[in-house]
């Protein structure tokens, strides 16, 4: 059956509408744990986690609005997996402006730690 253009830009608007109607209800679900609704107070923070291989030491520089720049202190993981997913997981703290992500696969560890290492920092902020 061959569509019209009528009918396609019907189902377009229908899909269009549909989505607008659910676009609060994902803001909603989404936006708990998102670090732009949090106060900070700005500064430099540092907070630790337990890794894989001993502790992990991070350094937040921290404005009101939230994480300006993480940097890893010290650790003792090792360069792959460890490192690498920690690294992966700033890049992830700034693109979805949360720390409620996943952990990074073949590196259980060394991400709980980071994550921990970051939420420990982000509570002296508060």
């Amino acid at each position: 059956m061959i569509a019209t253009k009528a009918h396609t830009l019907k189902k377009i608007l229908h899909l269009f509408v549909g989505g607008l109607f659910a676009l609060p209800l994902i803001n909603g679900c989404l936006s708990s744990g998102f670090l732009s609704e949090l106060s900070f107070t700005p500064g430099i923070y540092e907070g630790t986690g337990q890794g894989r291989r001993g502790p992990i030491r991070v350094r937040l520089q921290v404005s009101p609005a939230g994480i300006e720049d993480i940097v890893i202190v010290s650790h003792r993981e090792s360069a792959f997996p460890g490192l690498d997913a920690m690294e992966e997981l700033i890049d992830e703290i700034f693109e979805t402006g949360s720390t409620d992500l996943d952990v990074i696969s073949g590196a259980t560890l060394s991400s709980r730690g980071f994550l921990e290492a970051v939420e420990n920092a982000l509570q002296k902020a508060r």
